[in-house]
């Protein structure tokens, strides 16, 4: 008996201590919803019209790849990115405070092309007259004049070769502003290498072709080709801030969006409003749990402690669970108001089990059982009530989790932790704590 009890201690301990840890400290460990700290609310169309058939059945999820990439690279952290229905897909960013900033990135399709400049001035010229020949488009140069220029449709090489790509402060008097250095993968580097030195001739040569970098259909430079380059980088200019850059070479290292997003749903929440949604959620844990353990103190006296015991351990070992997940799982947990009402839903769950028990032992006391016998068999015919009870709850909690989406889904989770933490606790924590107090003693009288 002592060697069980022993174990079952050791056991205890070690799943507190575990919990205990995963929390500490709290605000950094659970990530906090759009409605608890303010953010941005955004649900994105994807735009799947000029796609191909066959590249139509995945577009909605190479499109949130690229995007969780981009939000990855911005530096939000772990935000809830779902798709939705009818092409959708449903971002949160909790935390936001640079709305537009945010909205342009995510929305920016950031698809580079470099493309071969047709020289021949006579086919220019009637491309300007509005006969563009086939195979060849008409485009300017971001200049004071807007230098037309007629490029290849078809691009020598594209961004999806791009293995980096970053921000580098321009040290050129003539050209101050910064620009985003790329650098190729191997196989985009050994194209690169293969354009280059095809259309090179010699060193600041004429003849040497110029190829135009374009993004997102807009040429934003058109160097010539002065060298037979090896090592896979080149360089994108522009009259580019810092933030421009900045936010060009996270789209480029992230990837171009494979068709265009529309934003059809945009809403903010501020901080303030967010944080008066913590304190309410706060307040109404704190209240529900002195009300419960007024009530189990008074009615089942030092029963009623040991309860209320097991119900600080409850809420421990949940926001342990929610901690765990939030660091571990694919994609990590957050918490809402909803999570906070299936916390303080749990707390009735795991007094309703111990009111249960408590009265189960005294109906056996009653019926004239010692307390050691009458405490086993409380519990012994409890058991079967509560699992019932509690099974019902979780499919129906499992239910909401699959069929639900983003608070939904929160409730849920807090509310299927809550009901198996309140049977640990409820079954195998008071039991123990009952099972120590009568194991070296004689107790003649259990207040309960």
């Amino acid at each position: 008996m002592k060697k069980r009890l022993t174990w079952k201690c050791i056991l205890c301990i070690f799943i507190l201590g575990v919990a205990l840890y995963s929390i500490c400290p709290l605000d950094k460990k659970i990530n906090l919803g759009l409605d608890l700290q303010g953010g941005m609310h955004l649900v994105l169309e994807v735009d799947t019209q000029k796609l191909q058939e066959k590249e139509r059945h995945d577009a909605v999820d190479r499109t949130l790849e690229v995007i969780r990439n981009r939000i990855d690279e911005f530096g939000i952290g772990e935000v809830p990115i779902q798709k939705g229905k009818e092409n959708r897909i449903i971002i949160q960013l909790p935390g936001m405070k640079e709305f537009d900033r945010a909205r342009d990135l995510i929305k920016r399709t950031a698809m580079l092309e470099f493309k071969l400049v047709d020289e021949d001035e006579e086919r220019l010229r009637k491309a300007l007259d509005g006969e563009i020949e086939e195979g060849y488009e008409l485009k300017y140069l971001p200049d004071k004049g807007e230098t037309p220029i007629l490029l290849k449709s078809e691009p020598e090489l594209t961004g999806v070769f791009i293995k980096d790509a970053d921000v580098v402060r321009s040290e050129r008097i003539e050209h101050p502003y910064p620009y985003v250095s790329i650098e190729f993968n191997r196989e985009g580097t050994k194209r690169f290498a293969e354009i280059t030195k095809k259309y090179f001739v010699k060193r600041d040569s004429p003849l040497n072709r110029r190829l135009a970098i374009v993004l997102d259909g807009k040429v934003k430079s058109a160097p010539r080709i002065n060298a037979w380059i090896t090592d896979g980088k080149a360089v994108i200019e522009g009259d580019f801030t810092i933030r421009e850059a900045k936010d060009l070479a996270i789209a480029l290292r992230a990837g171009s969006l494979p068709c265009p997003v529309n934003i059809v749903e945009n809403r903010t929440v501020g901080p303030t409003l967010g944080q008066d949604s913590i304190n309410k959620g706060i307040l109404a844990i704190i209240v529900g749990t002195l009300v419960v353990v007024l009530f189990m103190g008074i009615w089942y006296k030092l029963s009623g402690l040991i309860a209320n015991l097991a119900l600080f351990l409850n809420l421990i070992l949940i926001l342990g669970l929610l901690a765990i997940l939030g660091k571990t799982s694919e994609t990590a947990f957050t918490l809402t108001l909803p999570g906070i009402a299936g916390i303080v839903l749990t707390i009735g769950i795991c007094v309703d089990a111990n009111v249960i028990i408590f009265e189960r032992i005294k109906e056996e006391l009653r019926a004239g059982k010692t307390i050691r016998t009458g405490i086993a068999a409380g519990y012994r015919n409890a058991f079967r009530t509560i699992l019932d009870a509690n099974v019902t709850t979780l499919i129906t909690a499992l239910i909401l989790f699959y069929c639900g989406t983003g608070p939904i889904r929160g409730f849920a989770v807090t509310l299927s932790f809550g009901i198996l933490t309140s049977m640990f606790t409820s079954l195998f924590v008071t039991r123990l704590i009952f099972d120590l107090i009568t194991l070296n003693r004689k107790v003649t009288k259990l207040s309960i």
